[in-house]
């Protein structure tokens, strides 16, 4: 099993922090975020990983050598120039996914206790072309569902009825095939690819997340709070 995890954020929000540190590397509790993502992966049953980077690209490689890539056949996929977004970054690495199977793709500067085997049998059972974690949180940019949590579309922007709002978790399992419907190119969001193809007919799903706790380390108290759940949970040894 595979997966991609996003690192390529500047993370602008954390200064004075992220002024010498890329946002991946961030503290919680003496861990690097990027670890505690790497190690849940790996607890998931992945086997090999592709992180994207920009800001900082050579710290971050250095801290993976000096942990010999956590026992992973890791690579890096450069964004030298400007970071790509997130569908960018996905296609840009799209030759690492050549097994044919479904992978994890989680962004760096989310914390989450969901079960992510739970989250990849679910895509498998579907069949869907990508299974995102979707959660019951405030958010801006929800997307909604149907009852059978097909992706219809964003909340404000469709009037069908009885959908539901929910926030994207920042975690997904994505069928490789979807490269091939991938028409977007330079910086662009996953999520818009998601939401074409969803009103195009493809099967795009959501996963209920109702794990006890969800952060994203978007700003500094926000990182607070994420060091003191790590703390009362025993996550970071």
């Amino acid at each position: 099993m595979k997966a991609m995890v996003f690192a390529a954020g500047l993370g602008t929000r954390l200064r004075p922090l992220t002024d010498e540190l890329p946002k991946a590397l961030v503290d919680i509790g003496g861990v690097p975020a990027l670890e505690l993502v790497l190690r849940r992966l790996a607890a998931a049953g992945v086997t090999g990983a592709v992180v994207n980077t920009h800001h900082f690209h050579e710290k971050i490689a250095a801290f993976l050598r000096s942990k010999n890539n956590f026992g992973l056949r890791l690579e890096l996929s450069r964004e030298e120039a400007f970071p790509l977004e997130t569908g960018g970054g996905l296609k840009k690495a799209a030759a690492f996914f050549d097994d044919g199977r479904p992978f994890f793709a989680y962004n760096a500067d989310v914390y989450s206790e969901l079960d992510l085997r739970a989250l990849y049998a679910a895509h498998l059972a579907s069949g869907a072309l990508a299974t995102l974690a979707a959660r019951e949180r405030p958010s801006a940019r929800r997307l909604v569902f149907d009852q059978n949590m097909n992706l219809k579309g964003r909340e404000g922007e469709s009037s069908l009825p009885g959908l539901r709002p929910l926030a994207f978790s920042g975690i997904q399992v994505v069928s490789p095939s979807i490269f091939s419907k991938m028409t977007e190119t330079g910086v662009f969001s996953v999520t818009g690819v998601y939401l074409r193809l969803a009103a195009a007919g493809e099967k795009i799903k959501g996963f209920e997340d109702v794990s006890p706790f969800w952060c994203d380390i978007g700003d500094l108290a926000r990182l607070e709070t994420v060091r003191r759940r790590a703390a009362q949970t025993g996550a970071v040894k």
